[in-house]
């Protein structure tokens, strides 16, 4: 099982003893690997989208998020990576894509904010994909009582859970894994099982 440390000059063990903290979130990370039951986004995405096909589009999300979940603590602070590598994919796929960041700000059911914080989705067209959303309880700084659901299709049916408010001015920084490791692995997966 490869896992990816947040420190590129330190492994992630060594992280780990630096940030004891993350020990018991990672633990639990590498058990649920181990017994093959850490969460899949399309399992529970709201799906409503008109690109590719179902089947390809719950493929593709997945494949990223097991990637981008290679960091010993997980993806549920990783949606930067995440949208910028789905968006590498769907561009790869030749689809007009581009990785937004801004702020994602999530209601309870009654219509009440409960959090916001920097955010990252990936915006086709008139399309929208907030992909990185079923593990946000794995963060221990997001309030347990935001629970959404990934969100792939039309930006006019977004669900109320969520706002997404887009901020031209930011991207997606350069990051060391997406480019090196997990890009390289996904485009190889793209061609050579996706594509197949």
């Amino acid at each position: 099982m490869r896992e990816i440390s947040p420190a590129h000059y330190m492994t992630a063990d060594q992280y780990l003893e630096r940030c004891p903290e993350l020990k018991p979130i990672a633990t639990e990370i590498r058990r649920q690997k181990e017994a093959g039951e850490r969460a899949f986004p399309s399992t529970v995405l709201v799906d409503k989208s008109s690109m590719l096909t179902k089947d390809v589009r719950e493929k593709l999300l997945d494949k990223v998020a097991v990637l981008v979940d290679e960091n010993v603590v997980g993806r549920s602070d990783m949606c930067l990576q995440l949208a910028d590598l789905l968006n590498r994919g769907l561009m790869h796929l030749k689809f007009p894509s581009r990785a937004v960041v801004g702020i994602g700000i999530y209601y309870d059911p009654k219509g009440d904010e409960i959090w916001r914080w920097r955010h990252a989705w990936v915006r086709v067209g008139e399309e929208l994909i907030d992909g990185n959303v079923d593990i946000l309880a794995e963060n221990p700084l997001v309030p347990k009582a935001v629970s959404v659901k990934p969100y792939w299709g039309p930006l006019a049916e977004i669900p109320s859970d969520r706002r997404l408010r887009e901020d031209r001015n930011d991207a997606p920084p350069e990051d060391e894994d997406v480019d090196k490791t997990w890009w390289p692995d996904l485009k190889k997966w793209i061609d050579g099982t996706l594509l197949a």
